[in-house]
């Protein structure tokens, strides 16, 4: 295993930087703050993705048929992690379109489904959300029971997705519902493309304890899906589907996110005095900001290793269940470092004159409690660690 970068992977992260640097806008701390989904970031949103198309550097590792450069997934590895770094907006149109939705479809779906699907994607023109959780049924995805029945042609749908993030700007969900409920509960689930603008579909706004409007309630009463809309074989939708979960846990984001804010705290910490000395002085502040930044190593290095093996080929599987819980779990220890650090202070959101760092921190804390529950909770990665990782047999 090599972590090392080439110097032409060198020279493309400078190149990428550089361009980042040149269209961020100078205000870009109050865009971090805000829901890039937000009513004053969506056209700016949507305007970086074209731009992002444009490059080449959206489907950058997609295979050149697909509208991708084929570029390298180490490659790839340093654009996200950049992307996340800079709190570049507009990297994954939605929910997971570059991530899983894609790369699924590459390997499940059928050649008329690549033509029509993949290049809209490519090309930035098609946002998409995520279909998966629902009221009743979250970490355990596969009791879920939004169902959907075959009437000819079609599938009718009927249910609720809960937690479906940038719902309301997607053009299309990437759904997992019930295909046959008699069925043991891993082998009746089914995957669709569900076009978001039919009949029947409503979707309802959940703000988050962050004011952000990220999350979405998602009805469906007779939604009616084209069969040619299935993904992959029906009844065999999960094994489709946790194929697309390994996409989705590769992980470099949250040690991106993590070395952004250590930066910012530590630059704080030298600058802000108490009782006459700098913050940083004080061997408390010295010691928790030194465990952080060893910590936020160890979760790039394990993203780094997911990103090696998919380029050897390999499907990760408990390897990117270790980077997803490491990483979550370490953004919100940084959270509550940097809350410690500032203190009051820290609570206050980006409207205050007085929020340090234009309420990121306030932002991280309130936002990291999510992480570990959002796309499988901890618990979930933990198992997945000691059954496939450890062949520790089910508790």
């Amino acid at each position: 295993m090599d972590f090392s970068f080439s110097e032409e992977h060198e020279v493309f992260r400078k190149d990428l930087v550089n361009f980042l640097g040149e269209v961020l806008p100078d205000d870009w701390n109050t865009l971090d703050v805000e829901s890039p989904y937000s009513p004053p970031n969506l056209q700016f949103t949507k305007e970086m993705a074209t731009t992002l198309s444009e490059k080449g550097w959206l489907t950058m590792a997609w295979p050149k048929e697909y509208g991708g450069q084929g570029r390298s997934i180490m490659e790839q590895l340093i654009y996200r992690e950049e992307m996340s770094y800079h709190s570049v907006p507009g990297s994954d149109l939605g929910t997971g379109a570059i991530s899983w939705v894609g790369p699924t479809l590459m390997i499940a779906g059928t050649d008329q489904q690549k033509k029509e699907h993949l290049p809209p994607i490519a090309k930035a023109e098609r946002y998409w959300c995520t279909l998966y959780s629902e009221p009743g049924s979250g970490s355990d995805l596969a009791s879920l029971q939004t169902s959907a029945i075959r009437d000819g042609d079609d599938f009718i749908v009927n249910g609720t997705k809960i937690w479906t993030s940038s719902a309301h700007i997607a053009d299309w969900g990437w759904l997992a519902a019930r295909t046959d409920s008699a069925a043991p509960k891993h082998k009746g689930v089914s995957l669709f493309m569900l076009d978001m603008k039919s009949s029947g579909v409503t979707v309802k706004p959940i703000y988050n304890m962050a004011g952000g409007h990220d999350f979405n309630e998602v009805f469906f009463e007779d939604v009616r899906i084209p069969a040619a809309n299935l993904v992959g074989e029906q009844n065999q939708g999960w094994y489709t589907l946790a194929v697309a979960l390994d996409f989705e846990r590769s992980g470099v984001g949250y040690s991106a996110n993590c070395r952004k804010m250590l930066e910012a705290i530590s630059d704080y910490a030298k600058a802000e005095k108490r009782n006459g000395k700098a913050l940083s002085e004080d061997p408390l502040i010295r010691n928790r900001l030194a465990e952080r930044w060893i910590e936020t190593e160890v979760s790039r290095w394990l993203s780094y290793r997911v990103a090696w093996m998919q380029s050897q080929g390999m499907v990760p599987n408990y390897e990117a269940s270790m980077s997803k819980m490491y990483g979550t779990e370490l953004t919100q220890r940084v959270a509550n470092t940097a809350m410690k650090i500032i203190g009051m202070n820290g609570t206050l959101s980006h409207e205050s004159e007085r929020s340090p760092l234009a309420g990121a921190v306030q932002k991280m804390y309130l936002s990291s409690v999510s992480s570990t529950i959002a796309a499988g909770t901890s618990e979930i990665q933990r198992n997945i660690i000691a059954g496939r990782g450890l062949g520790l047999p089910r508790g």
